[in-house]
């Protein structure tokens, strides 16, 4: 394992897809971060390619593998934007080998947090449903916007889109915002959330925080909180046009958890943002 001072080697996991790409090219363009590691799932087409000839950069010496342990072993970090279930067992390997765990992965949900808390009492875990700067300081937005605008006289909406090939829904980054928006009302999204809108649903619940997904296209990430008063509406909106800005964010965090005790934190403590 490198030391403090020298270049943070990262693993991608998930190295094969669109986001893994993205993150194996921008590790390149970053000083500090080299890439340590590329994994895929077994059985994937990608295996034994070089993971920069396969991201379009050229060789790199970097072979993708399938084996994650003695990349984790060999590695100070990781980035994953893969699925729950395979997020999961590299928190497990993250904790074995105490490195940092950035976590972009979405779809997640409470069922999962309890084995992500146990991994991070040996990991650096940091979580978020969205890696850019721009979204995580607009969820404290909304959060202020929130609290400062009382329920009973202001409706929150929160609308989404992203390209067909998303499978979850909301997105991560359209819970995150949702959930904000939650605390700055002082109460759980859960319970207070609406998804689906079909046929004669009755007049909007009082302080319920809806949601709205779009699919469709190669879009990369649209997001709106609307506050909708009586004879006036506050948009907050954030759009995505380069996946790279979450690749740039995940390392970011990388690099900030390098230097932290083992804990499970979010984006907004890599951005000194977890007190607004």
């Amino acid at each position: 394992m490198t030391t403090a001072s020298a270049s943070m080697g990262l693993i991608v996991v998930g190295a094969a897809g669109r986001m893994g790409q993205t993150l194996v090219r921008t590790i390149a363009e970053i000083d500090g971060v080299h890439l340590a590691g590329a994994i895929e799932r077994p059985g994937s087409a990608a295996l034994g390619r070089d993971a920069g000839e396969l991201a379009g950069l050229g060789p790199n010496g970097v072979l993708i593998s399938d084996d994650a342990l003695p990349a984790f072993a060999a590695a100070e970090g990781v980035l994953d934007f893969t699925a729950p279930a395979a997020t999961l067992e590299f928190a497990d390997l993250a904790a074995q080998a105490r490195i940092v765990h950035v976590i972009g992965t979405t779809g997640m949900d409470a069922s999962h947090e309890a084995r992500l808390e146990a991994a991070s009492r040996h990991a650096r875990i940091v979580k978020s449903g969205n890696m850019s700067l721009g979204v995580n300081l607009l969820s404290v937005l909304v959060r202020q916007a929130a609290r400062a605008l009382q329920a009973a006289d202001w409706d929150i909406e929160v609308l989404e889109m992203h390209h067909r090939h998303k499978v979850d829904a909301p997105s991560g980054t359209a819970l995150l915002l949702g959930e904000a928006a939650a605390q700055g009302r002082g109460i759980g999204l859960g319970q207070h959330s609406v998804r689906v809108r079909d046929g004669h649903t009755g007049p909007r619940e009082p302080g319920a925080i809806g949601f709205a997904t779009l699919r469709g296209g190669s879009v990369v990430g649209e997001h709106s909180v609307i506050l909708a008063g009586e004879g006036e509406t506050i948009e907050l909106s954030h759009k995505a046009t380069d996946r790279s800005i979450f690749a740039r964010g995940a390392i970011r965090a990388a690099l900030w958890a390098r230097h932290q005790k083992p804990g499970y934190y979010s984006m907004l403590d890599v951005l000194g943002l977890s007190g607004q």
